[in-house]
Parts: structure tokens; C-alpha cells; sequence
């Protein structure tokens, strides 16, 4: 394709050169982004029974066996002292009774004697206002060395065998809410039982059979 005459430039006319065109720099305005997002609020993770509530439960089934316990033994009592086989009495027990020394100058709650599996078992019940260990030397010197003993939180007790069914069973204790903080001691004098002998019934008679004699009358001649 070719340019037509009146699509040339004039001759003698120099090409007209034009500036570049200045464009002002354009404003943006800052990109506005919105807010993250918060976290998902997720349920807390379920927790298991923690340790106090499984304690609690411990302490409540111990509770209920030793109420369990407690009833047994208050029957057992019941049972026996409607039989007759438990009395409680005030009067003093001597140490043959006890079968050991008793404390100088304790003085005596009671004692309870009864009858059970065979054995007679006589408790006697003490206070004293010497310490603990005062009493506690005492008894060791006069159980002697073949005593065994043991402590718990019922306090010092000592056990003696003294062999066919005999037992002495001592137990001190000291606590300031019971007796006025005095020393508690407890004798606990353990024998066999004595066995009533049972009477021997008489024979039967036995008839007299055909052809035996007949024993004649006290008095009659024999024949």
C-alpha cells in the first residue's frame, strides 16, 4: 500500500517530533486485608476422675467396712451377753487374776470376764498419771524377754505365751483427749476354759431271758 500525495508531509518540513507525555505518578490507596481469623474454640478434652475424688471413694468404702465391722462385733456382744457368757464388773482383779504384775498405783475402769471358743478371757482396764514409757519399762521387766512386742497406733503392746491355752495380752497407750491425757493400760488374761465333767448314766436293766435263774428275794432260802 502506498501513501497517497495528500498523506505526505509538506516538503521542506521537517518531521514534527513530540515529547513524551509526563503522566503524574497515580495514587493507590493502601490495600485494606481484613482481620485474621481467631482460633476455633475447641471443647477442653473430657479429664478423668482425678485423684481426690478416687481417694474420697477409698476413704468411703473403708468407711462402710468399718461400720460393717463395728456392727459385727457390737452382735457378737449382744449374742453373748444375752447368753450369759459376758459380765462386766467394778470389782477389783488381783495379778493372779491377770495373770502379770499390775501397775503401782494404777487405778482399775472395770473389767470384763467372759466365755468364748473354749477360753476364758478376763480384761481389766487401767489409768495412771506416769508417762507412757514408765509403764512400758514396767511391763517389759515383768513379762520378761519371751514376750513379744509390737507397736501401732493403738500404742505399745506385748504379747506372752505362757503355753496350754494361757496368754497375756498388754497394751499402753496415751492420748490427751481420752482420761485426761492419762496412760491407759489394758490386761487382757486369756486361760482354757474348764471342761464340767458329764455324770455317767446308769446302765440299762437288761430282761431276764428263758431259762436263766431268777435271783430270789434278799431274805428267801435258796432252793
Amino acid at each position: 500500500m502506498t501513501d497517497t500525495p495528500g498523506n505526505q508531509p509538506p516538503q521542506g518540513y521537517p518531521p514534527q517530533a513530540y515529547p513524551p507525555q509526563q503522566y503524574p505518578p497515580q495514587q493507590y490507596p493502601p490495600q485494606q486485608y481484613p482481620p485474621p481469623y481467631p482460633p476455633a474454640g475447641y471443647p477442653p478434652p473430657k479429664k478423668g476422675p482425678s485423684a481426690l475424688k478416687i481417694v474420697l471413694i477409698i476413704v468411703g468404702i473403708m468407711v462402710g467396712l468399718g461400720i460393717i465391722a463395728v456392727g459385727v462385733v457390737t452382735y457378737g456382744v449382744y449374742r453373748l451377753a444375752k447368753s450369759g457368757n459376758i459380765t462386766t464388773s467394778t470389782q477389783p482383779v488381783t495379778a493372779s487374776d491377770l495373770g502379770v504384775a499390775l501397775y503401782p498405783g494404777a487405778t482399775q475402769n472395770g473389767n470384763v470376764r467372759a466365755t468364748v471358743l473354749g477360753k476364758n478371757v478376763l480384761t481389766a482396764t487401767f489409768v495412771t498419771s506416769d508417762s507412757k514409757d514408765q509403764v512400758v519399762a514396767f511391763y517389759q521387766n515383768a513379762l520378761g524377754p519371751n514376750a513379744q512386742a509390737s507397736s501401732g497406733t493403738n500404742g505399745e503392746s506385748f504379747v506372752l505365751d505362757k503355753g496350754a491355752g494361757e496368754s497375756v495380752i498388754v497394751t499402753v497407750s496415751q492420748s490427751a483427749l481420752r482420761d485426761q491425757g492419762k496412760t491407759q493400760i489394758v490386761v487382757v488374761h486369756t486361760t482354757k476354759a474348764d471342761s464340767s465333767a458329764t455324770p455317767a448314766s446308769p446302765a440299762p436293766s437288761m430282761p431276764a431271758t428263758q431259762g436263766s435263774p431268777t435271783p430270789a428275794p434278799q431274805g428267801a432260802p435258796a432252793n
